[in-house]
């Protein structure tokens, strides 16, 4: 057994590489559409994924609708960034080609089984594999435009989602508790999909088995995870190996939102 740390950017890195040569997630792109929803761990899986593809021209600034900011931060209104004149839409993938400028409200009623999104989330729970996006559009946002097609015409939900997101309790008993009227703030929708988080990652990628044990830090490593990782010596050395690349990966800057 090895033991690593991963910090909540390496940690999309980690998802983005695996997701990147999922073989459900390629042969979408390469045969089908592909849809990823913009977020800061979706950013990390359209750059893999395109750089594998050969396809230039991806940033991840501005890849994302809503975030969450520290209060000293003026630079977002309840998770919004003030300008988001910038946004460069998510990111449309249909036969190998980049639908570039495309969003997710352009597509949606177009896709059919065997096309593939990719959402991000804002709560999971590991336990029961249950995942829930919180709600500050009163039409569901870009969750409330993908229902339809994953749930009337089987599209596959991939949601890409970091550890550091993981509650106890029963999403559906939350989101019952959160969306009862008269209550105020964000609400919560609990999401069907494929959940995929750095759990699922490293084993894909290595074939071992990942169990988190700890978390917390501090000076860019709040959030951060301790995992461990189990398998043969050789499986234990090449996850080893895919940590030594993704475990520099810069925090973010909030200049270059």
């Amino acid at each position: 057994m090895k033991q690593f740390i991963l910090t909540t950017q390496a940690g999309k890195r980690l998802i983005g590489k695996a997701l990147a040569v999922n073989p459900t997630v390629v042969n979408a792109a390469k045969n089908n559409t592909l849809a990823i929803i913009a977020g800061t761990t979706n950013g990390y899986i359209a750059e893999e994924l395109l750089k594998n593809l050969n396809i230039t021209g991806f940033s991840r600034k501005h890849f994302f609708r809503g975030l969450t900011l520290p209060p000293n931060l003026q630079l977002s209104t309840e998770g919004r960034l003030i300008d988001e004149s910038k946004f460069p839409g998510d990111v449309i993938i249909t036969k190998g080609k980049w639908q570039k400028g495309k969003t997710i409200n352009d597509i949606a009623d177009s896709l059919k089984e065997g096309d593939v999104i990719i959402k991000g989330a804002n709560a999971i729970n590991l336990e029961h594999k249950q995942a829930a996006v919180l709600i500050g559009h009163p039409k569901a946002g870009t969750i409330g435009i993908t229902i339809p097609a994953v749930v009337g015409r089987r599209v596959k939900l991939i949601i890409a989602v970091g550890l550091e997101k993981r509650i106890n309790n029963n999403l559906h008993t939350l989101a019952e508790k959160i969306n009862t009227p008269g209550n105020t703030g964000y609400r919560l929708l609990p999401i069907p999909g494929q959940i995929f988080t750095e759990l699922d990652a490293i084993t894909q990628l290595t074939n071992t088995t990942a169990e988190l044990i700890a978390s917390g830090g501090t000076c860019g490593a709040e959030g951060a995870v301790y995992l461990a990782i189990y398998g043969s010596k050789e499986q234990e050395e090449n996850a080893e190996k895919l940590f030594n690349q993704i475990t520099m990966e810069p925090t973010f800057d909030s200049n270059k939102l």
